[in-house]
């Protein structure tokens, strides 16, 4: 496979630079494994849906992960938090006039210093003069996506968040997710549809693009994920019960599909699919078309970048050809694009699914 295979073409003003007036307010674009397309609303989400399906979603919550200080020089720094490593050591993401040397100090708000400790690959290993966590809380600005031309603002600290979202860590938000609001938690619980969470810390590295020609030279970032026992039990009974899972997001198919190492679980029609067990770490797993899917029935997921690892995600699931028809579809129709824009739902082609 060539990373142009993956490859569309999208006019600039499609790509959403604000979410909607409310969150549940977007369009929905529904694509099942035959290549069918239908145009839906997203308030029309709780109603494809079944009682013994079971919703995963990512409750992790985005930090406010930029910050800019000064070289001593007085050249201007920013700073990208990637994770924290200690209470005051970080992984971070640097972009200065002429880099930053080795031990060389960065004059940051509210009086505090980091300085450079080394590089490792493309990030920089830095020391800071206070608790890394409590210094992004107080002087951070939530880290909208390159894509997004303007600068972040005091509504995005709410809206680019999950409602649901708990565990602090990420720097991107698992954007399928920004969808569902008190509406459609009320409209899912009327219909008795459950739902489970899993965490992994969303990097950077979801907008690093593929460099490569050749996708199967790509290596994928590392991110921190739990699944806990409480989700896969979850997931089990509803494989035995016969019911879908859906992952909301994903990240979410990425971390079901790291865990799916538990036993196989047959459903109330006889047939076998992968269990999930408990996950806690790191996770690299690039998701391709080939990929069979072993924990997954469907998926809730936003419009991705052309070339993206995550189209070529999605593209495993649906096939790639009727998911750059579908792409082909939202351009034509106006849909809005990447973080803040449209959804869809997808379910996925036959061949794309393991039996156990």
């Amino acid at each position: 496979m060539q990373r142009t295979d993956f490859h569309f073409d999208l006019p600039q003003e499609l790509i959403a630079q604000r979410p909607t007036a409310t969150r549940s307010a977007s369009r929905m674009l529904v694509l099942d494994g035959s290549g069918s397309q239908r145009d839906l609303q997203f308030r029309d989400f709780p109603s494809l849906l079944n009682p013994t399906d079971l919703l995963v979603f990512n409750d992790t919550r985005v930090i406010p992960a930029r910050v800019f200080g000064v070289k001593e020089s007085g050249g201007r720094v920013e700073i990208l938090l990637e994770r924290a490593l200690t209470v005051n050591t970080a992984l971070v993401h640097l972009k200065a006039s002429k880099g930053l040397k080795l031990d060389a100090a960065v004059k940051l708000p509210g009086g505090h210093t980091a300085s450079m400790l080394r590089r490792q690959g493309d990030l920089f290993h830095l020391q800071f003069s206070c608790e890394v966590a409590s210094f992004f809380e107080a002087h951070g600005e939530i880290p909208l996506p390159p894509y997004i031309g303007r600068k972040a603002e005091s509504a995005d600290r709410e809206r680019y968040q999950t409602v649901y979202a708990r565990a602090p860590g990420a720097i991107a938000a698992p954007t399928a997710g920004l969808h569902f609001d008190a509406h459609t938690f009320s409209e899912l619980e009327k219909r008795l549809v459950r739902h489970a969470f899993v965490t992994l810390h969303v990097g950077a590295g979801t907008f690093q693009p593929v460099r490569v020609d050749d996708v199967d030279r790509h290596e994928m970032h590392e991110e921190y994920l739990e699944v806990p026992e409480a989700t896969c039990d979850a997931i089990n009974a509803t494989r035995a019960a016969g019911g879908r899972v859906i992952a909301v997001g994903t990240t979410v198919v990425r971390s079901l599909e790291t865990a799916a190492n538990g036993p196989a679980v047959t459903g109330a029609a006889g047939t076998s699919r992968r269990g999930v067990a408990p996950y806690i770490g790191a996770t690299r797993i690039f998701i391709k078309p080939g990929h069979k899917f072993r924990a997954v029935d469907a998926m809730v997921t936003n419009f991705h970048l052309p070339e993206s690892t995550l189209l070529m995600l999605c593209s495993a699931f649906v096939g790639r050809e009727a998911l750059l028809a579908a792409y082909a579809h939202a351009v034509q129709a106006r849909y809005r694009f990447f973080s803040y824009g449209d959804v869809m739902f997808l379910t996925p082609s036959s061949s794309a699914l393991e039996r156990a």
